[in-house]
């Protein structure tokens, strides 16, 4: 017994695929616009320090007889390093950044959050007060009260001591504030509400609930707040005269002085400031953009 199979008719064609939809002129053109900025960017963010990079690895009669674009004729050549970190005084540089940073912006966070916290869960009189000082002290240039600034420190008796930028970078950051104070309203009173008939104070709630729930914003002030610190150059310039004292924006300010004309080794500390900023920025790019995005949309 024999069976036979039915196939279907074919005209023996492979199957139409679909069809594109035909690209428009202003499409074609919008998107070659998109590359080429994305490519000019590029170039104006990368072609100085590659400039620097190279002229960090000259020698001396390297530097004078080339153009800033011409290759190291040597791509091992840490003479120009070793002399900025030994003789810039890096090291103590490093240091004393290190001190005035995890300080202020351990101070930053404990202040900001307890401030957005009171705000937020408090009502109390002059609130509204309170917030437009707040966004009028955001609006108003630093520059305009360095006077008034500069006599309230020297009162103080903090001139030329770390604890004077410590208390500037501390006090005066009304961004932080905000930046708690939006992530704070997306907390339920719910959770105060519970552990106030647990027994919990307003210091242990505060403590123990609010601000583990606060990772996110403290991610992103740690982050902004830090860069902002390690590039500052005005306050530690005005306020820590003493190179005992330098930092690392000062310090290789500094280098202007025994390294005027060497200007290979002024490279050279270029490159080491800027190392520790972009491997911090690469370990820790997944919490920028996330605290970043997060603070945006709340």
């Amino acid at each position: 017994m024999s069976t036979t199979v039915t196939r279907p008719a074919t005209s023996g064609r492979a199957p139409a695929a679909p069809r594109r939809r035909p690209r428009t002129f202003g499409r074609r053109a919008g998107r070659a616009t998109t590359y080429l900025a994305l490519v000019l960017a590029s170039l104006v963010t990368l072609v100085p320090l590659v400039v620097i990079a190279m002229a960090s690895l000259k020698t001396g009669a390297e530097f004078r007889a080339e153009g800033p674009f011409d290759p190291p004729r040597t791509w091992l050549n840490p003479d120009n390093f070793v002399r900025a970190f030994t003789d810039g005084k890096m090291l103590r540089a490093f240091g004393n950044t290190a001190i005035i940073l995890v300080v202020s912006v351990a101070g930053t966070v404990l202040i900001g959050s307890m401030v957005a916290y009171a705000i937020d869960r408090f009502r109390f009189r002059m609130r509204g007060a309170v917030l437009g000082a707040f966004l009028l002290a955001a609006l108003v240039p630093g520059v305009t009260t360095q006077v008034a600034t500069f006599q309230v420190v020297e009162r103080l008796g903090v001139f030329n001591s770390m604890a004077a930028p410590i208390l500037l970078f501390t006090g005066t950051d009304i961004v932080s504030i905000y930046i708690f104070l939006q992530f704070m309203r997306s907390i339920p009173h719910d959770l105060d509400e519970a552990a106030t008939l647990e027994g919990a104070n307003r210091f242990t709630i505060y403590w123990r609930i609010i601000l583990p729930l606060l990772k996110p914003a403290i991610a992103t002030v740690v982050i902004v707040k830090g860069v902002a610190i390690y590039n500052e150059f005005y306050i530690p310039f005005l306020y820590m005269s003493s190179r005992e004292l330098g930092v690392i924006s000062t310090s290789l300010f500094r280098f202007q002085g025994p390294f005027s004309a060497e200007w290979e080794v002024i490279s050279a500390g270029v490159v080491i400031v800027i190392l520790p900023t972009l491997v911090v920025f690469l370990l820790l790019q997944r919490w920028f953009y996330n605290g970043m995005t997060a603070g945006a949309v709340k």
